[in-house]
């Protein structure tokens, strides 16, 4: 079995490398939904939860600052799911959101008035939806990505930002997954090849030191 030390270290000089922020970062949050946070649904996560409470902070700092704050949720339209494909076909779980209940978002990560929210149909928060156009026009360079889950949307929306031209920046605790295998295994591969994992607080630093939002 491979230690996360043999890992790091089979990576080291390799991957891994550094890419910051840059000047006009804005804050993704993707799909804090009652799904994953409900002992009754199927997608519980327990990671969920702590990162929701985690993620309060950085919804606060960006909307003080003025910079954009961004939200998905997923919908697909019942009965048949056409809108889904095959990845609910793959994922039949995801026919849970067909509960209101469960596309709920989570207290205190509410949307404000004035803040986008992206639905999508798959896991990438870019595929299929205006995000990377709604960011280009906002002038952003950045994009700090919270949510859930790791293994899923976080890395997926991760591989589809740094592929669209934007830096990637993940706060370790902002996200969340069902099993800590899942998540600690793509929070290295996101560190290693797509973008940055770092702390909460780091993100609240740079964001102090960071220009003013583009007018």
């Amino acid at each position: 079995m491979i230690t996360h030390e043999d890992a790091a270290a089979n990576y080291a000089g390799v991957w891994g490398h550094r890419i910051g922020f840059g000047r006009a970062p804005a804050l993704l949050v993707v799909d804090f939904v009652r799904a994953y946070t409900e002992h009754d649904s199927p997608l519980f996560a327990s990671g969920v939860e702590p990162a929701v409470k985690a993620t309060v902070p950085l919804l606060q700092a960006f909307r003080a600052s003025g910079r954009p704050v961004i939200h998905t949720t997923v919908r697909h339209t019942p009965p048949a799911f056409a809108d889904g494909g095959l990845w609910v076909r793959k994922a039949p779980v995801l026919r849970c959101f067909a509960d209101a209940r469960f596309g709920q978002v989570c207290e205190g990560v509410e949307p404000l008035e004035g803040e986008p929210v992206i639905v999508k149909q798959y896991a990438s928060a870019f595929f299929g939806t205006s995000l990377a156009a709604l960011l280009t026009a906002s002038g952003i360079d950045t994009i700090v990505l919270t949510g859930c889950t790791t293994s899923g949307c976080i890395r997926a929306s991760a591989v589809d930002g740094v592929q669209h031209g934007f830096r990637v920046i993940v706060p370790r605790e902002a996200v969340g997954d069902r099993h800590p295998a899942p998540h600690e295994a793509n929070l290295f591969d996101i560190d290693s090849k797509y973008g940055d994992v770092v702390s909460v607080a780091s993100v609240l630093e740079e964001l102090a030191r960071c220009p003013g939002p583009l007018s």
